[in-house]
């Protein structure tokens, strides 16, 4: 029987989540999965910034790269980018994969190397939704 369930048991899709996780590691190995968050505070704590990601089979996936928009343009994404590919660096991370939109600035990403291999168009509206991926130079932080 296949139901519909707006709002599932938390319980339920931790069932999936482990099933899945069981049959990609007895084909893969273990996967390593770790979070890697990032945050950018304010002279009072608050986040005006950050990166939600983590890292698996020596990948570093990015969820979401977020900088306050009256901060952009001060080198804070360059500098939570830089710092969470040097820490999956030194997690055995040698590839990155992202997607982000086209009203997101994926200039930003292609300024750091990252290069787009797939597209969704009308993802939403008139935009597109860009996949894109990078190899991290693993010897520009060896003996740091």
């Amino acid at each position: 029987m296949i139901t519909l369930e707006e709002n599932p048991a938390r319980q339920d899709i931790e069932t999936l989540n482990r099933a899945i996780i069981e049959f990609n590691r007895d084909r893969t190995g273990e996967d390593n999965f770790k979070p890697l968050i990032l945050f950018l505070r304010d002279e009072q704590k608050a986040i005006v910034g950050g990166i939600i990601a983590s890292t698996s089979w020596n990948w570093l996936y990015i969820d979401v790269l977020w900088v306050r928009e009256d901060l952009r343009k001060y080198g804070y994404g360059h500098s939570l980018l830089t710092a969470a590919e040097q820490e999956a660096i030194r997690r055995g991370c040698d590839r990155v994969f992202l997607y982000t939109f086209s009203f997101q600035s994926p200039s930003f990403y292609l300024k750091h190397g990252y290069e787009v291999f797939g597209e969704l168009p009308g993802k939403p509206g008139k935009h597109s939704c860009l996949f894109m991926t990078k190899q991290l130079q693993v010897t520009s932080i060896i003996g740091k």
